[in-house]
């Protein structure tokens, strides 16, 4: 039987860590990679992409400095501890997906850290695909994904 990987957008991620629709999904995702019972996987670029969204939220003043530091001191550490427990992938931004995400920004029109996330995801064959945006949804549906959206 082959291992169920799950690919979380960075959307996904970051219910992990503010609660807001779909955290429960998400927590229990977690709980189930803790378990063994799932394999969690996302892009190298969504790390980048969560630095920035939380870093805007501290500017913008929605999150106070102490809420900043909170989120990035967990979402470093349990992304650490789940990969020293082999329950994260983390795909590395090779030029292969780079290349395969290029269809997916002129024919599909999607953001190109949306295509980079789809084409990470088909690289490493993930059985499905979690994100909360439903455009980058409706294309993983149309490329066979089984996706869910948690918006």
């Amino acid at each position: 039987m082959t291992e169920k990987i799950v690919y979380l957008d960075s959307s996904a991620i970051i219910k992990r860590y503010v609660n807001e629709s779909g955290t429960e999904i998400i927590r229990a995702l977690y709980h189930d990679a803790y378990l063994g019972n799932v394999l969690l996987a996302f892009s190298l670029w969504n790390i980048g992409e969560i630095l920035g969204v939380v870093d805007k939220a501290h500017r913008q003043q929605r999150i106070s400095k102490e809420q900043l530091k909170e989120v990035l001191d967990r979402f470093s550490d349990e992304t650490t501890r789940l990969r020293k427990i082999d329950r994260l992938k983390i795909i590395p931004l090779s030029e292969r997906v780079i290349e395969n995400s290029w269809d997916f920004i002129t024919k599909q029109h999607l953001y190109v850290a949306d295509a980079l996330q789809i084409a990470s995801a088909l690289q490493l064959e993930c059985s499905e695909f979690l994100t909360g945006d439903r455009m980058l949804h409706s294309v993983a549906l149309s490329i066979g994904f089984s996706s869910r959206y948690i918006g």
